[in-house]
């Protein structure tokens, strides 16, 4: 009994170890705080998912969308370009359509329904404050929605 009790003792102590190892601080995954100006800032960069795959059977498009090294904010204009850490938003193009909306709420994921069956693109750009975008920060997704669409959404 005693040979158990050390043996789980062990095991317990080992488990604690290793999770405290694998830890990442705060900074590590949220980036750096927003209180502090931040020196030779790294280039931003956008990274987007293709559309989830089972939304789109619905007619649903939801897109997922990450960002490094900008916080995405409202807030727009030629003074904010000096804000550090830097901020910027997203402009989302649909189809070549002539028109883009700005989204400047950090949800994580680009969200449309209604969109006409077929195939379709969606142009995300991360641009700054000043709706510039950043170099080589733009990304295209295309998809299709198909002629039957089930559930909530379907038409």
């Amino acid at each position: 009994m005693g040979m158990l009790i050390k043996t789980l003792a062990a095991v317990a102590a080992g488990t604690v170890l290793a999770a405290s190892a694998l830890a990442q601080s705060a900074r590590e995954i949220r980036g750096p705080s927003p209180y502090v100006a931040i020196e030779n800032e790294p280039a931003p960069k956008l990274i987007v998912d293709p559309p989830i795959p089972d939304q789109l059977a619905r007619g649903i498009v939801q897109i997922q969308y990450r960002v490094e090294n900008v916080h995405i904010v409202p807030v727009f204009g030629k003074g904010a370009l000096n804000a550090s850490p830097r901020v910027g938003h997203l402009h989302i193009h649909v189809d070549d359509l002539p028109w883009w909306w700005a989204d400047a709420s950090n949800l994580n994921t680009i969200d449309l329904a209604g969109m006409p069956p077929g195939p379709h693109t969606i142009r995300i750009v991360l641009v700054d404050a000043n709706h510039e975008p950043f170099p080589g920060q733009s990304k295209t997704v295309t998809f299709t929605i198909p002629q039957k669409v089930s559930g909530a959404h379907a038409h």
